[in-house]
């Protein structure tokens, strides 16, 4: 073959590999803008001037803070830094919880050999499949035989609701736990090392990944929950979280009045899932080396 041949080969080759790239880069342009549409809106719209829920343009045609200022100073109808404070407790607090069970649970269950292991994931498989919700009356009746739907009880309830099931949902930790090699935990037995050194000072050094991602969802779910928030805490306006209190901005008779409040509120509780993601992210890469060293 010429090398004249093998020159246009490779610049039809090259045209096409740009041709595909410009193809992909289009439709990933058109999917950010998509996706980012709605972000910057409710961003725009926090800091939009005019009242109520609707104006004719994309743009505001006034910018101010007043949105801001009116959720930490107007108490009238919602007392905003509390619910931001009741919801930030009740996350983190599931957030360990539901770490600590859905880890232990899924190592458990990846690592020891034990009657019904076998029967219990499969219940746990099945009862995934149904959403939480459908027991949410159930749920609420328990709590209420015990006395925990009043006062600041209601805080205690909401934590035992989001992390009293966790361990449920083992499958996805339990799959990265199958992939570290049973011959370190051979090794440390051999050493002397008890099951719970194996598990804190061996397996979940080498899980970053997958524990990163178990702390971000088991933070995440309490955070933007409406439903069991609302069920639990009923007419105790002083426990209420965040989801009920921009639900309620959002009632027939203060939308007009609270709408762009609602706006930035909504930007507000975006901010602590954006810190602690870009705050563990790098942790991904990092537990996926050492995973692969080990």
């Amino acid at each position: 073959m010429s090398n004249s041949s093998k020159a246009a080969k490779q610049l039809s080759a090259k045209r096409i590999r740009t041709r595909n790239n410009v193809i992909v880069y289009i439709v990933l342009s058109v999917l950010a803008f998509i996706w980012l549409f709605p972000v910057a809106w409710i961003i725009m719209t926090s800091f939009r001037g005019e009242k109520g829920s609707y104006i004719s343009t994309f743009f505001p045609k006034t910018f101010t803070l007043d949105n801001y200022v009116k959720l930490f100073t107007d108490t009238t109808l919602l007392n905003f830094p509390q619910m931001f404070m009741n919801t930030l407790f009740i996350a983190v607090c599931s957030c360990l919880l539901s770490s600590f069970f859905l880890l232990s649970a899924s190592y458990c269950l990846s690592r020891l050999r034990f009657k019904m292991r076998r029967p219990y994931m499969n219940m746990a498989m099945v009862l995934g499949l149904f959403p939480g919700f459908m027991s949410m009356v159930a749920v609420y009746f328990i709590l209420k035989a015990v006395g925990l739907t009043e006062g600041n009880s209601v805080r205690f309830a909401l934590i035992l609701c989001y992390s009293g099931g966790a361990a449920l949902g083992f499958q996805i930790t339990k799959g990265f736990f199958d992939t570290i090699p049973m011959a370190l935990d051979e090794a440390a037995l051999l050493d002397g090392c008890t099951r719970w050194q194996i598990f804190t000072k061996i397996t979940l050094p080498l899980s970053k990944p997958i524990v990163i991602y178990t702390i971000l969802t088991s933070f995440m779910g309490p955070w933007v929950d409406f439903v069991f928030a609302k069920v639990i805490c009923r007419a105790n306006s002083d426990q209420y979280t965040v989801a009920i209190g921009l639900w309620r901005m959002l009632e027939k008779e203060y939308i007009d009045s609270w709408y762009t409040s609602f706006a930035a509120g909504a930007v507000l509780i975006s901010i602590p899932i954006a810190i602690l993601f870009l705050k563990l992210q790098k942790y991904y890469v990092n537990g996926m080396a050492g995973a692969v060293k080990g």
